[in-house]
């Protein structure tokens, strides 16, 4: 196992009703600013608890917060802080509005000229406003972690910082009963990959790390088709584990004192910036496709994943490799997302555009071992396609 340091300070209100708990977890003295997205929240209810919980503290709102939440939209954020004194943060939605939210957190206090150079160039982040967040939409794990994305002039890029972990979060299964088949699916494929990013590398005999990674793998597996289901979408239980499944893949539980590889998801956000294709629906198609290209690199945990997750023990080590990539398409095929390219219109042509885009943004050393380049990549591109 690697050395590592953990802290994970976000106090989680976990189950129904807990939208409540707000009240006491945002001091009552807060000026508070509410950011949100398109307004779903005003005809599933949830607004309606966020004001009634808040109703003893000054508070404004902020909507209007995209998936992919872009700089342009968020820097307009700025003029209500600044016009009524906020203090306090609190977002209202899923991963889009809670990463959004943070760039809001730290772009409020820098001092700097342009807020995006902090996103751009890994700048430190030395303050940046508290927040909180109630969670709609289990998927990111944005609601318990340091990271964020942002998107600005086809630009996607993440930037983290301790400062911008949320203090606390809720997580209410109740509010996901609104969600679209859409929302569900990309939820629980985007939490799928997340574990996988941490877990699919190579073996440093970090069994706690494994056994929680496969842990969730089974319980999305398990679970994700049932949310799609029509006689058991509506249970409380199946959503609770897919939130809680989703909070735990990415709050740096699983990835401590392990090697990360994280190339699926810096090529899927340049097809993101590029053709706008959901964040979850790029990682569907190119997870297989880096299982395929990198399985000699990967190949001890590879081989691990086929028979803790699949029970794949038959076979000589390419027949099992082969199957368990087969396998990982066909559950991302059941949670209805697309696992090729070429269902999502994007053809042999457009992958210049993408590996010239990777190599822009200096994601020339991908993977656990730095050792995808941009030729690794467009095979990559070529075997999702």
């Amino acid at each position: 196992m690697l050395n590592f340091s953990f802290q994970n300070t976000t106090q989680i209100h976990f189950g129904e009703g807990q939208i409540k708990t707000i009240r006491q977890a945002i001091p009552a003295s807060a000026r508070v600013l509410v950011t949100y997205g398109g307004g779903s929240i005003k005809s599933n209810g949830v607004y309606e608890q966020v004001a009634e919980a808040l109703s003893e503290h000054t508070w404004f709102e902020f909507s209007g917060i995209e998936p992919n939440p872009s700089y342009d939209t968020l820097i307009k954020a700025l003029d209500l802080i600044q016009q009524h004194n906020i203090d306090f943060l609190l977002a209202v939605g899923g991963g889009s509005v809670i990463d959004g939210t943070k760039f809001i957190a730290a772009a409020a206090l820098y001092n700097g000229d342009d807020p995006w150079e902090f996103v751009a160039s890994g700048q430190v982040i030395e303050q940046a406003l508290p927040i909180g967040c109630v969670l709609t939409l289990p998927a990111t794990g944005s609601e318990t972690n340091v990271g964020s994305v942002v998107t600005r002039d086809g630009a996607k890029l993440a930037f983290h910082s301790p400062l911008i972990r949320p203090l606390f979060a809720v997580l209410d299964p109740l509010v996901t009963l609104s969600l679209s088949d859409r929302q569900i699916s990309n939820g629980v494929v985007d939490a799928f990959v997340h574990v996988m990013e941490q877990y699919l590398t190579y073996n440093v005999n970090g069994k706690v790390q494994d056994r929680f990674a496969e842990g969730l793998l089974l319980t999305l597996i398990e679970e994700g088709p049932k949310a799609l289901a029509p006689q058991t979408k509506n249970d409380l239980e199946v959503r609770g584990n897919i939130m809680w499944a989703a909070t735990m893949a990415l709050n740096g539980l699983i990835s401590a004192g392990v090697p990360q590889d994280w190339s699926t998801h810096m090529i899927g956000h340049e097809i993101t910036a590029a053709y706008g294709v959901d964040h979850a629906r790029t990682l569907s198609i190119v997870l297989p496709a880096v299982m395929k290209i990198c399985k000699d690199a990967k190949r001890e945990k590879l081989l691990q994943y086929a028979e803790r997750i699949w029970n794949l023990t038959e076979g000589d080590d390419e027949i099992r490799i082969h199957k368990t990539i087969e396998l990982t398409e066909q559950f991302f095929e059941v949670m209805q997302v697309p696992v090729r390219l070429s269902q999502i219109d994007i053809a042999e042509m457009n992958i210049d555009t993408l590996v010239e885009q990777l190599t822009q943004h200096g994601m020339t050393q991908l993977g656990e071992h730095g050792a995808i380049t941009p030729e690794v990549s467009r095979n990559i591109l070529t075997a999702a396609l």
